[in-house]
């Protein structure tokens, strides 16, 4: 009887490692920090940030100036000069906004550029991974950068290298 459970518990031992799925990890941020493109890509990208905050702020200040030389000018003003005054500063920090929208919003500047520069470098790293673990069998790829639960993972099934070289990088 001994027997007959010990070899059932090994046959069921067998067969759970047979069909094992096979994991391989990559690190995204180590891919990226090897591929210049990428780079230039966020340097031109922050550059851009910064040139098109410079213009908002620009407006804001305007809008700013605008509300402080109406604070001090406000007892001597008749109301509609005072109304004047106010929709003038209204509509500085409108178009302050439709700035902020235009460069920053969902559908705005930096979200093309975004697209523009960064997607096709991401879309390449997914084609290489996908095509690793299509011909080595990986079930799954696991991008240790974002698994932030992961404690401990064997630097054997780490394919970042892999994925450079896929990608014409050498490291």
């Amino acid at each position: 009887m001994k027997k007959l459970i010990l070899s059932a518990l090994m046959f069921v031992t067998c067969v759970v490692a047979a069909q094992a799925q096979k994991f391989a990890l990559v690190d995204m941020e180590y891919i990226l920090k090897q591929i210049p493109a990428y780079e230039q890509a966020n340097q031109q990208m922050q550059s851009l940030s910064e040139q098109w905050q410079d213009l908002i702020e620009a407006k804001a200040n305007e809008a700013k100036t605008l509300y402080e030389d109406y604070q001090k000018n406000a007892n001597s003003l008749s109301a509609s000069q005072k109304t004047a005054k106010e929709e003038a500063i209204i509509a500085k920090e409108k178009e302050a906004a439709e700035l902020r929208k235009q460069y920053f919003g969902p559908e705005g500047e930096m979200m093309k550029k975004q697209q523009e520069l960064i997607t096709p470098i991401q879309d390449a790293i997914y084609n290489a991974i996908k095509s690793i673990a299509t011909q080595k069998g990986y079930d799954a790829v696991i991008d240790r950068a974002s698994a932030q639960s992961m404690i401990f993972a064997s630097p054997r099934i780490d394919i970042s290298n892999e994925v450079l070289s896929k990608l014409g990088y050498s490291n």
